[in-house]
């Protein structure tokens, strides 16, 4: 009997341990807010060649969105301790897969985002870089159909790489 309930006993702890996940987000800050209280995010323009109107506002407008939800900064337009400046500088289509009708079957969108970073109270970590990230889609769709949901993908992984590479430090 004893070794029956033994035997049960490493069964349940196996299956518990099977069962059981640990999940965690990398995308916290590591921010000194006895140095740093503010950000400064400026209006990101499209300058890319083919211009999708919302996109400057809707990116502006989720960036302030990650840095207010996950940090203690105050979001500002101008004189904060750190700032965020650029401009849109890619949005692009380019076929992918070709079928066996010689037409794309797959379409990829790709946006660009020059970004400079200034900490104004640590010159050292100041940056100017370009962020991108692609999304894909069946060419048998219509750009207009796909068009919004791509940008809010493409948007967020971008922002996701900035915020990282600004206030992370990981």
């Amino acid at each position: 009997m004893k070794k029956r309930l033994y035997i049960a006993g490493w069964i349940l702890s196996g299956w518990l341990v099977a069962s059981c996940s640990i999940s965690y987000k990398l995308n916290q800050s590591s921010i000194d807010y006895t140095k740093v209280s503010s950000i400064s995010i400026h209006d990101f323009p499209n300058l890319a060649q083919h211009v999708y109107a919302p996109l400057s506002q809707q990116f502006t407008e989720a960036l302030k969105d990650k840095y207010t939800r996950q940090t203690k900064l105050r979001v500002q337009s101008n004189g904060g301790d750190l700032d965020l400046d650029g401009e849109i500088t890619g949005f692009n289509f380019s076929p992918l897969a070709v079928s066996e009708n010689m037409l794309a079957s797959q379409t990829r969108l790709t946006i660009t985002v020059r970004v400079r970073f200034t900490n104004n109270t640590n010159s050292e970590e100041d940056f100017e870089k370009n962020f991108s990230a692609k999304s894909e889609f069946d060419s048998s769709r219509m750009i207009d159909e796909v068009q919004d949901e791509l940008c809010e993908v493409i948007i967020k992984e971008i922002i996701d790489l900035i915020f990282n590479d600004t206030v992370a430090n990981w």
